[in-house]
C-alpha cells in the first residue's frame, strides 16, 4: 500500500503519553507496516537499519511491545492488518469490476441532475465527480466521543470463560492447550473490538455476543468445521487462534464462511 487514511484524534488518543522520540519511531514502523503489507520482522536490525534507527533500538523495542503482537511470521499490528485486509478486498471488487467492462463512462443522478460522476481516463478504478468536495478538518472522526466513553468502560476481558464458551459450542474444533501472551493480546483486542463496534453493556453481554453471534456462526460454517472436502489438500479446521487474527475475525463477522 502506498496510500492509507490517517487519523488525527485516533492518532493522539494513541500516542498521547509518548515522548516525542517514541511517537517518531511508532510512526516510521506504521508506514514500513503498510509499505511493505508485511509485520515487523522478530529479528529487527534489518529493519532498525532500514529506517535508520541505530541507537534506538531500545525504543523499537518498546513500541513493539506496546502496539504489536507478536506471531511466528513477526510482529503483528490489528489496524494494519484490518486496512490491509479491507485494500486487498476493495481491489478485488475492482478486478471484478474491470473484466464486467468497467465502470459506465458516465451517470447522471436521477434525483439531482447537477451531480455527474465520470471515470477517470487514467485509471478507469477511480470515479471523479463534478462537485467533489474536499476532506476538511471538520469530518467526523472515526474515533469519536461516544467511542471514547465506550472503551473506557470496557470491562477486563475474560478469556477463560470465552475459551469455555468455545469448547462448548465447538467440541469439533481443536482444543486450546495452552494460552500464551501472543494469544491473550489477540483475544483482548477483539474483546475490544466487540464492545466498540458493537455496543456491548458489560462482560454477561459480551459473553453472550461471543457465544451466539460468533461461535455459533462458525458452527455453521462448514468451510471453518472441516465438512469441505478437497481433493488437494485435507478439510480446513478452524482452531480459536485463527479466529481471533484481526483478518480472520473481520471475515467472520462480516460473515465471509457463510455455507
Amino acid at each position: 500500500m502506498h496510500y492509507y487514511k490517517f487519523n488525527i484524534a485516533d492518532w493522539h488518543l494513541a500516542t498521547s503519553h509518548l515522548s516525542l522520540q517514541e511517537e517518531a519511531v511508532y510512526f516510521k514502523l506504521i508506514n514500513f507496516y503498510y509499505d511493505t503489507e508485511l509485520p515487523i520482522p522478530v529479528e529487527t536490525e534489518t529493519v532498525i537499519r532500514r529506517l535508520r534507527l541505530k541507537g534506538n533500538a531500545g525504543i523499537v523495542k518498546n513500541v513493539l511491545h506496546e502496539f504489536f503482537v507478536l506471531e511466528d511470521d513477526g510482529w503483528h499490528h490489528q489496524r494494519c492488518d484490518l486496512e490491509i485486509a479491507k485494500y486487498h478486498s476493495k481491489a478485488e471488487v475492482n478486478r471484478e469490476v474491470g473484466k464486467l467492462g468497467g465502470r459506465p463512462k458516465k451517470i447522471n443522478d436521477v434525483d439531482n441532475p447537477t451531480i455527474t460522476q465520470m471515470v477517470s481516463e487514467n485509471n478507469p478504478q477511480i470515479t471523479l465527480t463534478t462537485n467533489q468536495e474536499p476532506l476538511t478538518k471538520n469530518q467526523e472522526p472515526l474515533t469519536n466521543r461516544k467511542t471514547i466513553l465506550v472503551e473506557s468502560k470496557i470491562p477486563p476481558c475474560p478469556h477463560s470463560e470465552i475459551i469455555n464458551i468455545y469448547h462448548e459450542v465447538l467440541p469439533e474444533l481443536p482444543r486450546v492447550v495452552s494460552w500464551n501472551k501472543t494469544r491473550e493480546g489477540y483475544l483482548k483486542q477483539r474483546w475490544r473490538q466487540m464492545f466498540v463496534e458493537f455496543e456491548c453493556k458489560d462482560t454477561e453481554d459480551g459473553l453472550d455476543w461471543f457465544r451466539n453471534d460468533f461461535f455459533v456462526f462458525v458452527k455453521g460454517s462448514k468451510f471453518l468445521t472441516g465438512k469441505v472436502v478437497s481433493k488437494d489438500r485435507k478439510p480446513f479446521l478452524a482452531d480459536l487462534e485463527w479466529m481471533i487474527k484481526p483478518a480472520n475475525f473481520t471475515k467472520i463477522i462480516e460473515r465471509k464462511y457463510e455455507n
